[in-house]
């Protein structure tokens, strides 16, 4: 941004009251929040690719499927007795 422009704007707010400086600090705020979070994540999944062990959690994805599908299951057949 141009220096100049950047200070006219200053100059500007100045003339405005609490309320309406307020409301443009809310509206900076929610500009800059926006302006984080959209260049977080732009994060590319090759970055990440392969990064964790298999099987992550020490179970392989379908036996975990499997078993909790099992278990699940025999605790509602149990809660039907």
């Amino acid at each position: 941004m141009d220096v100049s422009v950047l200070k006219e704007l200053k100059e500007k707010s100045e003339g405005l009251t609490p309320e309406e400086n307020l409301d443009l600090i809310a509206h900076l705020l929610n500009k800059v929040r926006i302006a984080r979070v959209s260049s977080a994540s732009k994060r590319k999944w090759s970055e990440i690719y392969g990064k964790a062990p298999y099987p992550l959690a020490g179970e392989d994805a379908q036996a975990w499927v499997t078993r909790t599908r099992k278990e699940s299951d025999e605790k509602r057949e149990k809660q039907w007795r």
